[in-house]
């Protein structure tokens, strides 16, 4: 499943990243974004999310959210 279909509150490991831009991938890794990782959608509004990273929380819009595969 996808960033916009998870439940928010709810912790999720990054299964993979698939945004065919090597440039967004080396920033989403330098956020800390990458396989393995832990992430959680804090809130969810039509066109982006609020996710929590490690220590930070960013705004994704849903382009970018559904491009990141996640697991429970």
């Amino acid at each position: 499943m996808n960033l916009t279909e998870v439940i928010e509150g709810k912790e999720y490991i990054i299964d993979k990243i698939d945004t065919e831009d090597d440039e967004l991938d080396a920033f989403l890794f330098s956020l800390g974004c990458y396989s393995g990782e832990p992430i959680t959608v804090v809130s969810r509004k039509k066109k982006m999310c609020t996710v929590s990273i490690k220590d930070g929380r960013y705004s994704i819009d849903s382009r970018l959210a559904a491009a990141i595969t996640v697991t429970e």
